[in-house]
């Protein structure tokens, strides 16, 4: 790591974040005036709006999830000073996320065709997937996944603050014990969520990998959040003494690893399909490929993956802000253009409905207002790092280990944790 003197982190001055205070109440006002308008023209429309702009928050709570469970089972050192933010974001899953699903609920049967099938057991398609598609099955789903996901990340922050308070090994452990069966539940749960709330809405279609598909594009999202989160922490001086140059390389070269895993999956998805050549299977791909949807498939293979991918190609730029906070700004367009692209062809079958970009608009402003301002509100009430994880001096450039002054030395008795030397490119 080079000396904090040279770094190019500190090429972009400090940053003043407090224009931007009144963001959250302006985005909800705005935000429900639209949402509220939109229900009262097209209650349908508006279901398929708020569906939209509910599963993109909702992939960004649970790819912050995601970084916090990895973060504890491979025992990460650099990430511990974006953790705390990470399980902030990742708590918005519940309560908020499951006040926000209400209106999805309740305008279920008006969304998904399956809930108005007179004689399921008739339908081959619907057969197959029963019981997990009625609508007992639809309801029960929905409280099983909001209380694993209530559960978990509570758990997770609930120890993380008692460490903050006792530095105790116990919370160590009990924080990588959740970890270790939250993985688990965090796949089942975010499977059955995008199979349910997304594809469900052409129950006729079959995919085995539509769960790792929303998986990948989740954790794509959540951390071009969490390098734009970090810059402002780190230009603000919240999180200047502990962000250092490593910790925004490692989030942008995941940025990097997660633009060819989501373009893999897609495109492996698409060729097995297309190979099959299956009616039951191809008819998803033949609707989006008709009106304006070719256009919005385009921009998706040539936005969600070229682009970023050539843009993240050189090491150095991941450490340049002003290259950076764009291209976080763009994981958010694409990431909605892509949602938008598997939701809305279901009540728009020629193309994407620019009579009712507003209304998309309106609901992703409301929800996306009332969350910010929740984790503003979470983050300010805790430290804003945690203080007492046994990583955080490696994870600052403090501590670094010498391997070759513990070699044939029990563990007990190794002298080789030492600090790091400060001159002539040291971490300080």
């Amino acid at each position: 790591m080079s000396d904090s003197s040279h770094s190019p982190l500190l090429s972009d001055g400090p940053l003043d974040v407090t224009r931007w205070r009144k963001l959250p109440n302006l985005l909800i006002g705005v935000g429900a005036l639209g949402a509220l308008l939109g229900l009262a023209l097209n209650r349908v429309q508006f279901g398929y709006s708020w569906l939209v702009a509910f599963m993109f928050f909702l992939s960004l709570g649970l790819g912050a999830l995601f970084l916090v469970l990895v973060h504890h089972l491979f025992d990460a050192s650099w990430s511990v000073p974006i953790r705390r933010f990470c399980e902030h974001l990742s708590t918005l899953l519940f309560p908020w996320m499951a006040i926000f699903f209400v209106p999805i609920a309740l305008l279920a049967p008006q969304l998904y065709g399956w809930m108005t099938v007179a004689d399921p057991a008739a339908n081959h398609a619907l057969h197959s997937k029963l019981p997990l598609f009625t609508k007992p099955g639809f309801y029960l789903v929905a409280v099983f996944c909001f209380l694993v996901w209530g559960w978990l990340t509570r758990s997770l922050r609930k120890w993380s603050l008692k460490q903050d308070e006792t530095g105790s090994p116990e919370c160590t452990r009990k924080l990588r014990q959740r970890a270790s069966v939250g993985i688990f539940l965090f796949a089942i749960t975010l499977t059955l969520a995008s199979i349910m709330w997304m594809k469900g809405l052409m129950y006729e279609w079959f995919s085995t990998m539509y769960g790792v598909y929303y998986f990948a594009g989740s954790v794509w999202l959540a951390l071009g959040t969490v390098y734009f989160i970090a810059m402002v922490l780190k230009r603000n001086g919240t999180l200047a003494a502990v962000l250092q140059e490593q910790q925004f390389y490692f989030i942008g070269s995941l940025m990097f690893a997660f633009t060819v895993f989501y373009a893999y999956i897609h495109f492996a998805q698409y060729f097995i399909i297309w190979n099959a050549n299956m009616p039951e299977e191809t008819f998803w791909y033949v609707l989006r490929e008709k009106g304006t949807w070719w256009y919005v498939g385009m921009v998706i293979i040539f936005g969600h993956f070229f682009l970023p991918f050539l843009a993240l190609l050189r090491i150095d730029l991941k450490l340049k802000f002003w290259w950076m906070v764009p291209l976080c700004a763009w994981t958010w367009v694409m990431h909605y253009v892509d949602l938008a692209f598997n939701i809305l062809p279901s009540a728009n079958p020629n193309g994407y409905p620019f009579q009712w970009a507003w209304l998309d608009l309106a609901c992703a402003a409301l929800i996306g207002g009332v969350l910010l301002k929740a984790f503003l509100k979470a983050f300010v009430a805790h430290p804003p790092y945690p203080l007492k994880d046994p990583r955080l001096g490696e994870a600052m450039g403090q501590l670094f280990f010498d391997a070759s002054a513990t070699a044939g030395v029990p563990l007990d008795e190794a002298e080789g944790l030492t600090r790091a030397p400060q001159a002539n490119g040291g971490a300080k």
